[in-house]
């Protein structure tokens, strides 16, 4: 059996994102041309994700409508809050399949070379990178390195800047009885988390911080917990088109890492799950 490609939508994963989609009534008078299939649609922008190409050479054999299509589409959805619904509907599926860990959370960021977008607010100048522009992936991840949440900055964001905004940022995971979950039991970072002014912020939320300090010697053993996250940011950036950003708006930009996000808790679920 071939394998899939992973621009393809599955039958399954189609059923969870459809009744997310904005709805269009065709006009009865004057209906103008027929909207391409959302399904489609969606595979295109997936087919540019992953194999990184530009959108007005999205080849046309392929059926997924113009690369212009595809890109008002994923605008369209962006602002229409989509990703978030169905963010949230794979977590609750997981953590109804048992596949989520709150008992701690792993943080961490990776920055991308922006080769356009440098007037963009979440585009700024890279310290560690000779002052080029970039942008910053931040990532929370459970114990078991399933991200909760992605969120994009420019690369000139000190990391710890993010810490609390992403454990906020965790959507209300249901699926089980009893009160949905949105926070951890403790939170694993390393050194550029080191300020206790966000461990007491951490404290106050009921947040039992595990944060490796500046000066200490290595081996105190948070690797052995943190390399999930590690994991997790290779991930996210498999698809070409997130490994360096050539998208001017930041709205697309970050609707490719939130659409890789969904892709990936897709691939978490059991089968019998979706």
């Amino acid at each position: 059996m071939a394998r899939p490609r992973p621009w393809e939508v599955s039958d399954e994963l189609w059923a969870l994102i459809e009744p997310l989609l904005p709805r269009h009534e065709r006009r009865f008078r004057y209906p103008g041309r027929r909207r391409i299939d959302d399904r489609k649609t969606l595979q295109g922008i997936l087919f540019v994700l992953y194999t990184g190409i530009q959108w007005e050479f999205l080849p046309q054999e392929l059926g997924f409508g113009s690369g212009s299509t595809c890109w008002r589409r994923l605008a369209e959805w962006q602002q229409a809050g989509v990703r978030e619904q169905l963010q949230r509907v794979l977590l609750d599926r997981l953590r109804a399949a048992d596949q989520l860990d709150f008992s701690r959370a792993v943080v961490d960021s990776s920055q991308i070379q922006a080769k356009r977008g440098r007037g963009c607010p979440k585009v700024g100048p890279s310290p560690v990178d000779r002052g080029r522009p970039g942008s910053k992936h931040h990532v929370i991840t459970d114990a078991c390195g399933t991200p909760l949440r992605v969120v994009l900055t420019g690369s000139n964001r000190n990391d710890v800047t993010q810490l609390v905004p992403l454990v906020e940022a965790i959507p209300p995971v249901r699926g089980r009885p009893g009160r949905p979950r949105r926070k951890p039991r403790r939170l694993y970072a390393d050194r550029a988390y080191d300020h206790d002014v966000y461990r007491d912020k951490l404290r106050a939320r009921g947040i039992t911080p595990r944060i490796a300090r500046r000066g200490d010697d290595h081996g105190s053993g948070l690797g052995k917990l943190r390399w999930v996250v590690e994991a997790a940011i290779a991930w996210l950036h498999g698809p070409r088109r997130l490994r360096i950003r050539w998208e001017t708006r930041d709205d697309i930009h970050d609707g490719f890492l939130q659409l890789t996000h969904c892709m990936i808790l897709a691939a978490k679920l059991p089968t019998h799950a979706i």
